[in-house]
């Protein structure tokens, strides 16, 4: 009698020490990643994203993986991978997986969603649910994190004008989906208004808001197209391009190092800081603080607070910016300053 109250004891104490570690193998929340093709180690979108999962891990003591997508057929599978592990939080990153990331969150109520890049509804006009988009409502279980990423492109527009030498800049693209475009769009738009506000005529290669069309290489892994098309657009007179492809960008910061023809924009994050090798010929970066939104949806599911909808990443809260202008003079860095300012209050429309 005495060794089987001893054993349930031992039993009773070990289920408080479970019970508040949050579960088995080392308790916490749980929190998965679902990276789109450029994969974890891209040095940009899937890296910046899964920096707030990190963060959290060291922070909020959740328990945080990643499971890397290497073609589109992946991102069901993988989501569903994280279903089957209970996980209390899947993020998935990047336009491609709205519709993969919608079937499930309808299918799965009481599981949480944050997808990086995209929101809903996202049906509209002849689109079919389920096949061409993912939901025709909002849905209360999955958190769109957007970004409005024209604003920092503009930015960034104004910033090349100002400092190419030959009188074109140029960028280019992964693939033609929306949150790609969007930057390309925000730099035209800054090319433009520098060019108003200084009486130059600042060229811009490889995107034309006016045809709503531009250079595209069609992927977001190949640094060898990425090489090709920058060299092609300095071939051209370009001397400050902005990839705008993930690690494929790396390409063109690769050719503009060993050529010394050119100068690069990095997206996403500050390229100085996660491309070092290429930091003295990086005119500046886009920031898109996607760690930031990925960190605080973490952190409501933790304190309970997580809601659906979406969250848009502005200027005004440090949801999208720019690193610092190599080289930018007073009166450019005052440019860059008024312009900020402007796009704040209204004054300047960068869409």
């Amino acid at each position: 009698m005495k060794k089987l109250h001893f054993v349930m004891a031992m039993f009773a104490v070990a289920s408080l020490i479970l019970a508040a570690c949050g579960g088995g193998g080392g308790g916490g929340l749980k929190v998965g990643m679902v990276t789109d093709l450029g994969g974890i180690d891209d040095k940009s979108f899937n890296a910046t994203a899964y920096a707030g999962i990190q963060k959290a891990i060291d922070e909020l003591g959740i328990e945080g993986k990643y499971l890397e997508s290497t073609q589109q057929s992946d991102y069901a599978k993988n989501i569903q991978q994280y279903l089957d592990e209970d996980t209390d939080l899947s993020v998935t990153v990047g336009f491609l997986l709205g519709v993969d990331t919608a079937t499930a969150a309808k299918a799965n109520p009481e599981t949480k969603f944050a997808i990086v890049d995209y929101s809903y509804p996202d049906c509209f006009g002849d689109a079919v649910e389920g096949q061409s988009c993912g939901s025709a409502t909002e849905m209360a279980n999955v958190l769109g994190l957007t970004f409005q990423i024209d604003q920092a492109g503009f930015l960034a527009g104004y910033a090349a004008a100002g400092s190419t030498k030959t009188g074109k800049v140029a960028t280019w693209g992964g693939i033609n989906i929306p949150p790609v475009a969007a930057f390309m769009i925000g730099y035209e738009k800054g090319v433009d208004y520098y060019n108003e506000q200084n009486g130059t005529e600042v060229e811009v290669l490889g995107w034309s808001n006016e045809a709503n069309e531009g250079s595209f290489i069609g992927n977001f892994e190949s640094l060898d197209d990425g090489r090709s098309t920058t060299e092609s657009l300095v071939q051209e007179g370009a001397d400050i391009v902005m990839p705008v492809a993930g690690p494929a960008g790396l390409g063109g910061a690769a050719y503009c190092a060993e050529s010394g023809a050119c100068m690069v924009i990095g997206v996403d994050t500050d390229w100085t800081v996660s491309a070092p090798e290429y930091a003295d010929v990086v005119l500046t970066s886009i920031l898109k603080n996607m760690n930031v939104a990925v960190f605080d949806a973490i952190k409501s599911v933790q304190d309970g607070t997580f809601k659906g909808g979406v969250y848009v990443g502005t200027l005004a809260n440090n949801g999208v910016g720019l690193a610092e202008v190599k080289g930018a003079s007073d009166e450019l860095k005052a440019g860059l300053d008024a312009v900020r300012q402007g796009i704040i209050d209204g004054s300047i429309v960068t869409k």
